[in-house]
């Protein structure tokens, strides 16, 4: 078990305590750099009145995340197994369906416990540690996913700094190694996936909503056009809803092959889709050079990239990527934009789109908009949590 250190923290830290802001910022406290990594922290405010009890688990601004505000309660593997199960349950519709395979089992802070992530995909498990604080709590949450679920296998990804001592190789933990690529369903259409390929396993599964949206409403007898392609989700759904055809863009080499193969798993003829490796930002001036015009245009980008010619940050960019875009959309054709930036919200994004339009001399009209789906579960007191936001956007 691991040791617990009472410390005193700062009113302003304190007073979010109090509300249930789940995530401890480093300005909270007086002083950090003697904080070791998965310490329990007895959080008490300047009077030492006892707050709650958070670990210490290094991520961007936060030094670590609340645990519980109940003094008596022990973070051990009982805790771990409440918080798994109380989750599960919270996803029976997922676990039930046979059209959807793939699906988010335990989000973070909007679970309980910040810093963990964990996803299903037919019958294997895949913990995301965020931090060196949360991986060290592995032993008691691999037992107590044990206790919850059968599983086929469970694989992990560190994604945090590992001081280059870790390989794909450590990706497999227990149970039996994967078959790859395993084929799993989303809203009945197949995703190859790779759970022993990296950080990325083949698709991001947050977007479930917005391509059911695109196959559903938005594609019949239209032309599409799919920026930072990755794997081609997007164009799967957008060809399985009746695309005439569909166009995936993406600066990585590997792009090719991955998307290509997304189409087979769905015996969807590939020689009808156009795949192309080039950097988006080329392939626009390309577009507007041969004149070519979409229907639909789907921009899922980075938060920030960078290529040989060009550096992009959604935060400052996105306003004109958005202009790139508008450019090569047909009269009443649809804009897909997209963005997993947590630094700011809704209201800000619809903000580039505004200024976006009025530049390029067009009207629009948003006609829907998402966030996560509901297994990506959030705290309404973290904010940043809820990171994604899509709008479907109508150009006159």
């Amino acid at each position: 078990m691991q040791k617990e250190i009472d410390i005193k923290i700062k009113d302003t830290l304190a007073l979010d305590l109090q509300k249930g802001v789940p995530i401890l910022l480093k300005d909270g406290f007086q002083e950090t750099d003697n904080l070791e990594e998965g310490s329990i922290l007895k959080l008490k405010n300047p009077a030492g009145k006892f707050l709650g009890k958070g670990y210490v688990g290094k991520q961007n601004k936060g030094i670590g995340w609340l645990l519980t505000k109940n003094e008596n309660e022990i973070i051990d593997t009982a805790f771990f197994q409440k918080k798994i199960a109380a989750a599960i349950k919270q996803r029976d519709d997922f676990y039930n369906s046979s059209e959807t395979t793939a699906f988010r089992v335990f989000n973070g802070e909007g679970d309980g416990i910040g810093g963990l992530i964990i996803d299903y995909f037919d019958g294997f498990y895949v913990i995301s540690w965020y931090s060196e604080g949360i991986y060290s709590f592995k032993e008691m949450i691999l037992e107590a996913l044990e206790a919850s679920v059968s599983y086929k296998g469970i694989y992990e990804k560190k994604r945090f700094d590992t001081k280059g001592q870790y390989l794909e190789d450590d990706d497999f933990v227990k149970g039996q190694r994967g078959e790859f690529p395993l084929i799993v369903k989303e809203n009945g259409l197949n995703f190859a996936i790779y759970l022993n390929d990296g950080a990325m396993v083949g698709v991001f599964l947050d977007q479930r909503d917005v391509r059911k949206k695109i196959r559903d409403v938005y594609s019949k007898g239209k032309t599409v056009l799919n920026t930072f392609s990755y794997t081609g989700a997007f164009s799967v759904f957008a060809a399985a809803g009746g695309a005439t055809k569909t166009t995936s863009v993406d600066l990585a080499k590997r792009s090719l092959g991955k998307t290509t193969e997304q189409f087979e798993v769905n015996g969807i003829d590939v020689e009808k889709q156009d795949i192309i490796v080039m950097d988006v930002f080329d392939y626009f001036k390309y577009a507007k050079r041969k004149e070519l015009s979409f229907d639909v245009v789907i921009l899922d980008p980075p938060s920030f990239a960078r290529s040989k010619k060009y550096t992009f940050s959604s935060a400052k960019d996105y306003t004109n990527l958005l202009k790139d875009s508008i450019a090569i959309t047909e009269k009443s054709g649809i804009i897909v934009a997209s963005t997993n930036n947590a630094t700011f919200g809704m209201k800000k994004f619809k903000s580039f789109v505004e200024k976006a339009f009025k530049e390029s001399n067009r009207k629009y009209i948003i006609e829907e908009e998402f966030s996560l789906p509901s297994d990506f579960k959030t705290s309404p007191l973290f904010k940043e949590g809820n990171y994604l936001k899509v709008l479907f956007i109508r150009a006159k």
